[in-house]
């Protein structure tokens, strides 16, 4: 086993009750979709990246407490958005063509992203162009003179 998160919270996960794996398979794309982490009630990772924030919600199965999700605070949502949107494009937002740009930001208005404060400065930081730009790839008439 190396050192990751990602293995270290698989070791954990493995020791769990048989009846529990399907719960955490279905679980899994929502937990990493969402940036958020499972620990077990020791606190050991099961799910996620690790990474912890201050809002938590307590997971049931079958009337137990299987663990306590970590939902990451709301101030890294745009990163995190861009970073998935990113991943998916195979790389970072400025190195994209104009055609995947634009793609990017259909993307990230899909996922809720310009509900953010600040986001269409911030997307267009992201993709090296103005927010002008951005405004005009959202197809809004709401962009600034």
């Amino acid at each position: 086993m190396d050192g990751t998160p990602e293995a270290l919270a698989a070791h954990t996960a493995e020791r769990l009750p048989r009846e529990w794996q399907p719960l955490l398979r279905a679980i899994r794309p929502l937990i990493e979709a969402c940036g958020a982490t499972l620990v077990d009630q020791q606190g050991n990772v099961l799910l996620g990246a690790g990474a912890r924030g201050s809002r938590e919600v307590p997971l049931m199965w079958e009337g137990r407490l299987i663990g306590i999700v970590h939902l990451p605070d709301l101030h890294d949502a745009l990163d995190r958005l861009v970073a998935d949107v990113e991943e998916q494009l195979g790389g970072p937002l400025r190195d994209l063509g104009r055609e995947e740009k634009q793609r990017a930001v259909k993307m990230l208005d899909e996922r809720g992203a310009f509900t953010l404060r600040k986001a269409v400065e911030d997307v267009a930081d992201a993709l090296g162009v103005s927010r002008f730009t951005v405004y005009n790839y959202l197809g809004r008439k709401d962009a600034p003179e």
